[in-house]
């Protein structure tokens, strides 16, 4: 039996910052005491003044491997996550050849993540057309989640559904207790944007970009699949919501009492429309950063409630597909890579809009551990959870640089910027996997199955 306290002077417990012991008893979190409580013999690690809370659950993080491992891998996104403070991410069904939509394609791409992982990982089946029978065998085989796209994502493995695709698979999804992830964007508003286009737009502009994905896109999507939560009866949770019209149409969803909820990413959070240089395609992604009134409204969102967290959707490729020589923000591909990122890309912005560490915690561990049912687990410093932890200091600054990214590209709309907050640890049940800047052993991050949960 392997035992350990980990202490510090502002310990995120029960909400609120206070110094705290936290015992760690093979792995888990045997209990919580005074900053002083130790017993003798028991190893010791001083947290001293840095926040420590627990580490972050990231639901949204397509990894790409087996199939475009160029594009990104296990071993390179888990150890960008452990330097990110997160100790749990889900990976996303595509862009992988073949896309986790059957057993088969699960049991590929466990294969190749077993003993590759800094970090815990869990895994996202696909829904698609024609693969309803597929959704039971995948939740059998452990996937926390389903996903789908409304609209086409771009790459020929993962087809988008439709309304009548949506009909059939949902009841399926509602009866294995799963959450249905959602890619909320239309395609009828935006192949009327795409054909209203002027001829004489510049495709170097982000604003050309915008103008092709209006925010009807996805006010339609997510009113439809409102609609077809109640008939159905299916937990839905719309992925990255990015236009402020959505707000409140999810607040009357909730409102009538249906299993709805939506993240947000930390690139609405950061930047707008209005400060995107021309031929910066590093921004580009899909739905598109919105102006800035959309970011405003979405941090009001995340402190009312009507957006309950927030997730990175890391999602890189090549350089050469982002064409940064031509700078074409129409033809290059959509995907921000931002998981190392994303704690200090929010902090930096949370404080002037009211929000605290507590929040980010909440928004960033608490609620998407609870989304994809590892609440148990995962998400929160409290007795019988895994001692997942996060050692940052909220006051420090840094220069975003690319050489310090430990993702498979180093190509991030991120570079250079000032951000605030410096993750220092990171923990995973009980060891630390990240220690300033060093990876402390070879992976050793855990494949995660619903059945677990």
């Amino acid at each position: 039996m392997s035992e350990l306290v980990v202490r510090g002077e502002r310990v995120l417990v029960d909400g609120a910052l206070r110094a705290a012991a936290v015992h760690v008893r093979d792995g888990r979190i045997a209990g919580i005491g005074d900053a002083g409580d130790i017993g003798a013999g028991v190893a010791v690690h001083d947290a001293g003044d840095s926040v420590l809370m627990a580490g972050l659950v990231d639901t949204h993080v397509h990894v790409n491997e087996p199939g475009r491992a160029e594009w990104e891998g296990f071993e390179t996104a888990t150890r960008a996550a452990a330097a990110g403070g997160v100790t749990t991410l889900l990976d996303m069904p595509l862009n992988s050849i073949p896309a986790t939509t059957t057993v088969d394609a699960l049991e590929q791409k466990r294969a190749i993540a077993q003993g590759r992982c800094h970090v815990d990982v869990g895994f996202i089946g696909g829904v698609v057309p024609g693969n309803t029978a597929d959704l039971a065998p995948l939740a059998a085989e452990g996937v926390l989640a389903f996903k789908c796209f409304l609209i086409d994502p771009g790459v020929k493995e993962f087809a988008h559904v439709s309304e009548v695709h949506l009909r059939e698979a949902m009841p399926e999804v509602a009866s294995l207790g799963r959450v249905l992830m959602a890619h909320a964007e239309l395609p009828g508003p935006v192949a009327r944007a795409v054909a209203e286009l002027d001829a004489s737009a510049d495709p170097r502009c982000h604003a050309t970009w915008l103008s092709t994905r209006p925010p009807e896109a996805e006010e339609q999507a997510i009113t439809l699949l409102v609609a077809l939560a109640r008939e159905t009866g299916a937990r839905v949770h719309i992925v990255h919501v990015a236009a402020a019209g959505a707000i409140p149409i999810l607040r009357r969803a909730r409102g009538e009492g249906l299993s709805l909820s939506a993240e947000t990413c930390p690139h609405y959070l950061v930047f707008n429309a209005e400060s995107i240089p021309d031929g910066a395609t590093r921004f580009k992604c899909a739905p598109p950063i919105r102006e800035r009134e959309h970011r405003e409204a979405l941090w009001a969102a995340l402190r009312s409630g009507d957006l309950d967290m927030i997730a990175s959707d890391h999602s890189p490729c090549p350089p050469s597909l982002k064409l940064p020589a031509e700078g074409d923000c129409l033809r290059a591909w959509g995907g921000i890579a931002s998981i190392q990122l994303s704690l200090p890309a929010v902090w930096s912005g949370a404080p002037a809009h009211g929000g605290t560490v507590a929040d980010v915690a909440r928004w960033m561990s608490e609620h998407p551990a609870r989304l994809v049912g590892l609440d148990r687990h995962k998400g929160a410093i409290a007795a019988g959870r895994d001692a997942d932890f996060v050692v940052w200091d909220p006051e420090e600054e840094f220069v975003v640089e690319a050489n310090a990214l430990q993702h498979r590209h180093k190509v991030t709309p991120y570079e250079g910027m000032r951000l605030r907050g410096v993750v220092r640890e990171t923990w995973v049940r009980g060891e630390r996997v990240y220690d300033r800047g060093h990876f402390v052993h070879e992976p050793r991050g855990k494949l995660v199955r619903a059945s677990a949960a």
